[in-house]
């Protein structure tokens, strides 16, 4: 009797697993508050992580992806979609998406944040490693804080005809950046007079007093 619950328990615990994880091709996935959970992903739909829930990867590719208060996640991908992280979220690995926004709240944290276009906003929030775009704005809040750089790419192939756009780089009161802020394009790149940065590559930094630099200054 001992030995065959022994061997129930051993079938039964690799299919619990699997259980934890949901994938489909359409609809939206909802992870309830405090949920643990595995994979998720969808193809066409959003993916939303309620408050203090956990899962592995989440991936969609026609979706918007949501990460509630102090959720946990390994890693978030979409194609076509923006991706928030809401107060005191945490993703360990990469946060990319092409076509869309990524945003932090407070205390939020990432490996990394990348995509091509859409902005880039930090609200006293923590990046552990790079911060990547193409045609982005960026917005590196008050507070903030990324441990790697800043790059954007220079556009290749035909696909960027409206590449004539400057992307603009804001790095706000009290916010650091610790790598290199490497741009292959142009670039309007404004440091608060209160900000800490590393070394500059292709762009000048426009220092600025305040809260937030004066949009009258953007280059149009």
């Amino acid at each position: 009797m001992i030995r065959y619950v022994f061997i129930v328990l051993c079938i039964a615990a690799p299919l619990a697993l699997a259980d934890s994880s949901t994938s489909r091709v359409n609809g939206s996935i909802h992870v309830a508050p405090s949920e643990q959970h595995g994979d998720v992903s969808t193809v066409n739909g959003a993916i939303r992580i309620d408050a203090d829930a956990e899962a592995a990867d989440v991936r969609t590719v026609n979706g918007s992806i949501t990460l509630g208060e102090r959720a946990v996640a390994r890693s978030v991908r979409t194609v076509n979609g923006s991706i928030t992280l809401r107060s005191g979220a945490r993703v360990s690995g990469g946060v990319r998406t092409v076509n869309g926004s990524i945003s932090l709240g407070e205390e939020a944290t990432a490996g990394s944040l990348s995509n091509v276009n859409g902005t880039i906003r930090l609200d006293r929030a923590h990046v552990r490693g790079d911060v990547e775009t193409v045609s982005g704005d960026i917005d590196v809040g008050a507070g903030s804080r990324i441990d790697g750089g800043i790059t954007i790419h220079k556009p290749s192939g035909g696909w960027f005809r409206w590449r004539e756009r400057t992307p603009r780089v804001v790095v706000g009161p009290e916010a650091v950046v610790s790598g290199t802020l490497r741009f292959e394009r142009e670039v309007e790149l404004y440091v608060s007079d209160r900000a800490r940065i590393g070394p500059v590559q292709g762009a000048e930094a426009i220092r600025f007093p305040g809260e937030r630099p004066p949009e009258h200054q953007r280059v149009l």
